[in-house]
């Protein structure tokens, strides 16, 4: 049985920084690609960051460019989310999702997800 689980949410001023963690079991950790994806109130769920199975490629979304990094530890199962310089337009839900082939920011592309925890930036 696979699970995913995300941490590190909470409360922060504009301009403050937040590491989120994603945990996983049941699947061989670095047989999929993984992505943090984000939905906010009465909008769609979008793909923010992807890092290839590999470790080697990743692929953003311009509105986090130069300020998230993704990263992993294999050894430990764990996606991480380093979110700097935040904005209140980065309050959203944040998800971490696995993708068998593809390494993207559609949801279509994955198929194993988290419950998400909630991110909120304060003006």
């Amino acid at each position: 049985q696979v699970q995913v689980v995300e941490s590190g949410g909470g409360l922060v001023q504009a301009g403050g920084s937040l590491r989120l963690s994603c945990t996983a079991s049941g699947l061989i950790f670095d047989k999929y690609h993984w992505a943090w994806f984000r939905q906010a109130p009465g909008k769609e769920r979008e793909g923010v960051l992807c890092i290839s199975r590999s470790g080697i490629r990743t692929l953003y979304a311009e509105s986090v460019n130069g300020r998230f990094t993704i990263s992993r530890d294999v050894a430990q199962n764990t996606l991480y989310l380093q979110m700097n310089s935040l904005k209140p337009e980065d309050t959203a839900m944040y998800y971490c999702a696995a993708a068998p082939n593809y390494c993207g920011l559609e949801t279509v592309d994955y198929n194993y997800w988290g419950q998400g925890t909630q991110v909120t930036v304060s003006s």
